[in-house]
């Protein structure tokens, strides 16, 4: 690797610009790699585009453009012969890329992402929810079938071979995009030997609902450009069940029927039960078990509303903040 393109999406984030554009400059001074910064900005009503080009960064400015077309902007003028994505509010660690440096050699590497953490003073649904994506440290190294675009790193190549991001995806691009590029044949590793910080986390009960509200909206979606399968499938059949039990539990309290009511209410938290106890297993975590059981049954009830909505062609409003 002689020279990287870094492509940064950015909207509001003159809070966070100056952390990321730092530890991605030092990641790559310390792997001995020359950097390209490129900010691809969506309209920002903050210092941030002024911020990115006082440290460095070429700035983009794009208003309008949803998530997947910023990347692609930043992509088309990147002259690295590594193309890496990382979101405005996420700081690399130092050895990111001597990581790659050291694994290459011995593995085929396509595209590659480290796992992601939040920092200490985050409230405990934001770092619960992180956690839940955490691998025990023993698994350093993984070949999976998708990565989150928080931080993507790949050969150049391979992003031209897949045509870039869907353009038209409001979230959930990240899936798609990963998703395509491994049934081409790339070989997708996620890695936990570091790990990146999110500063971005939500500060508020409202704002983590408000995220995964949008970020569900994106199920019909992917189901329309990678084909049905029942991988994309299950979440949505899932949330809509829940829906339909939430409803019959209503109209069994109404009907005086509170042993029914609350048989169904039990069903209902089933779901969220398996998802929390398969991600927190791994941590041997009672309360993040908990905590991820009550997140989930959250989650299942905004996505159940989030498809509903998509079906009838409503569509959330959100800038792309990268």
């Amino acid at each position: 690797m002689s020279r990287i393109s870094i492509v940064i999406p950015m909207y509001n984030e003159a809070r966070h610009i100056i952390r990321t554009l730092l530890a991605a400059q030092h990641a790559a001074d310390a792997a001995g790699v020359e950097c390209e910064l490129i900010v691809v900005d969506n309209g920002s009503e903050d210092q941030g585009p002024q911020i990115a080009r006082q440290f460095g960064a070429q700035v983009l400015v794009m208003p309008g453009l949803l998530i997947g077309a910023l990347r692609n902007r930043g992509a088309a003028v990147a002259t690295g012969e590594w193309l890496a994505f990382i979101d405005a509010d996420i700081e690399m660690p130092e050895d990111w890329l001597t990581l790659l440096l050291k694994i290459e050699p011995a593995v085929q590497v396509d595209v590659l992402g480290l796992d992601l953490h939040t920092p200490a003073e985050a409230p405990w649904y934001a770092s619960a929810w992180q956690r839940r994506m955490l691998r025990p440290s023993a698994e350093t190294v993984q070949t999976v079938r998708w990565l989150p675009s928080a931080n993507l790193l790949m050969r150049r190549p391979w992003f031209d071979k897949v045509g870039g991001f869907d353009e038209t995806l409001r979230t959930g691009e990240d899936k798609d995009f990963t998703m395509r590029l491994c049934h081409a044949g790339a070989r997708l590793l996620s890695v936990n030997q570091s790990v990146a910080l999110h500063w971005g986390y939500e500060g508020s009960w409202g704002e983590w609902m408000g995220k995964e509200f949008w970020r569900q909206g994106s199920h019909l979606q992917l189901l329309r450009s990678n084909g049905m399968s029942m991988r994309l499938l299950r979440f949505p059949m899932l949330s809509i069940a829940a829906w339909v039990l939430d409803i019959a539990a209503i109209f069994a309290l109404l009907n005086g029927q509170v042993h029914l009511t609350l048989f169904l209410l039990l069903i209902t938290s089933l779901p969220a039960l398996a998802l929390s106890m398969r991600q927190s297993m791994k941590h041997r975590d009672l309360r993040l078990t908990l905590q991820l059981w009550g997140l989930h049954w959250v989650r299942l009830q905004l996505a159940g509303a989030a498809f509903i909505l998509s079906l009838c062609h409503w569509n959330a409003r959100r800038p792309a903040r990268g």
